[in-house]
């Protein structure tokens, strides 16, 4: 379970997932707000993953099974996890380009003082970067990374990339009511941001369950705050906080593309729907996997949502 999607981004149109992490989740950060839910042990070791072959392999596959109208417009490394700690992603970035679609890959920017990690990412097309706080203190509480990992490490990284960088480089930052939308915190991560000269820099809010069940996404207020601080500092500013959509791409496999594109992307019920219809399931398909206990089913925000179901043995 490797590629999954193309499902709809609020950020790259039609977006084929790569998800090069096995379970369970493997990353350097345990965010409050992780869609994918907790890291039990957060740490910094990048590992041996899938090969770069099965990758390519994998993805090269899942392509031949997508109609016209459902060709991705990039192959993302999302993950269940963070994906720069799989010691195989310049190689399979660089094998993937052999495809002809763009490589995106989006990162919690906590391995970008690692000079390798750097040269790898080089090598794709689109890069965000997760900038959600503006100290370490607030960093802590709203990223918790593994120990070891120092703020001020973190913020060499980024500035040693984005100078680096050639590509389409972006910035993520995810607001969390009463954590880290205080207008001091707002204003320090603009700061870094404009240091860092994105072509767009995206401040987004929790819309899927959230790892912690008390994070809730900050006023309408506070949001507006947000942008007008971002735009001061001269930053090309986008707000996520819609819904990306209901047309995700599917492979006529319903059972696996459930399972793939839960593990790390929840489907809020009306896209569940729309995923069976598309390849003419029923709804036993999705009592099926509750039954077994490979998904399961949340309420967030008064909307359901499905998500993978990963037992911790």
């Amino acid at each position: 379970m490797i590629s999954f999607g193309p499902v709809p981004s609020r950020r790259l149109g039609k977006s084929l997932g790569i998800n090069n992490i096995i379970r369970p989740k493997v990353c350097s950060y345990n965010c409050i707000y992780c869609q994918v839910g907790k890291t039990r042990r957060p740490g910094l070791t990048r590992q041996s993953f899938f090969t770069p072959e099965q990758i390519f392999r994998e993805v090269t596959e899942h392509l031949k099974k997508l109609k016209s109208k459902d060709r991705p417009d990039y192959m993302t490394f999302v993950s269940n996890g963070e994906p720069t700690l799989d010691i195989n992603l310049g190689r399979s970035i660089e094998l993937l380009k052999g495809l002809g679609i763009p490589i995106a890959a989006i990162t919690n920017s906590s391995m970008l003082p690692d000079p390798d990690v750097r040269h790898e990412l080089m090598q794709a097309d689109w890069v965000s970067l997760k900038v959600d706080a503006a100290d370490a203190d607030s960093w802590r509480k709203v990223n918790r990374p593994a120990e070891g990992l120092r703020f001020e490490t973190l913020l060499e990284g980024l500035k040693l990339f984005a100078g680096e960088y050639k590509g389409d480089l972006r910035t993520e930052t995810l607001l969390c009511k009463g954590i880290n939308d205080s207008q001091e915190n707002l204003s320090g991560v603009a700061e870094i941001i404009s240091s860092l000269a994105p072509g767009r820099a995206y401040i987004s809010i929790p819309i899927r369950p959230p790892a912690e069940n008390s994070v809730m996404p900050p006023d309408l207020e506070t949001m507006n705050l947000a942008w007008q601080i971002f735009r001061e500092a001269g930053i090309e500013t986008e707000l996520l906080t819609g819904f990306e959509g209901i047309d995700t791409g599917f492979t006529g496999n319903i059972y696996e593309d459930i399972l793939n594109i839960t593990a790390v992307h929840p489907l809020r019920e009306d896209a569940l729907m729309e995923l069976l219809a598309k390849s003419g399931a029923n709804f036993s398909i999705v009592e099926s996997l509750l039954s077994q206990r490979l998904i399961r089913r949340t309420l967030y925000q008064g909307k359901k949502f499905y998500l993978r179901d990963f037992q911790i043995k």
